[in-house]
């Protein structure tokens, strides 16, 4: 049987931590910021953490076979 290819996007963007969660970063800070709020600037720096059992760990699960 061939090997499974991995999401090219996905790859990207997340990261399996030791405890098989999902790190990924928060999108919105790219351009349009000076109507953004400070605190919800600096709530958007902080990379996200996903649950392996959640319905998106699922779908990384199946995204990144191998990570």
């Amino acid at each position: 049987m061939p090997k499974m290819k991995s999401h090219s996007g996905a790859k990207k963007r997340f990261k399996k931590t030791v405890s098989g969660k999902w790190l990924h970063r928060k999108a919105g800070l790219r351009h349009l910021l000076t109507g953004m709020s400070a605190k919800r600037g600096r709530n958007l720096r902080t990379a996200k953490v996903e649950e392996k059992n959640s319905a998106e760990g699922r779908v990384l699960k199946q995204s990144l076979p191998y990570a």
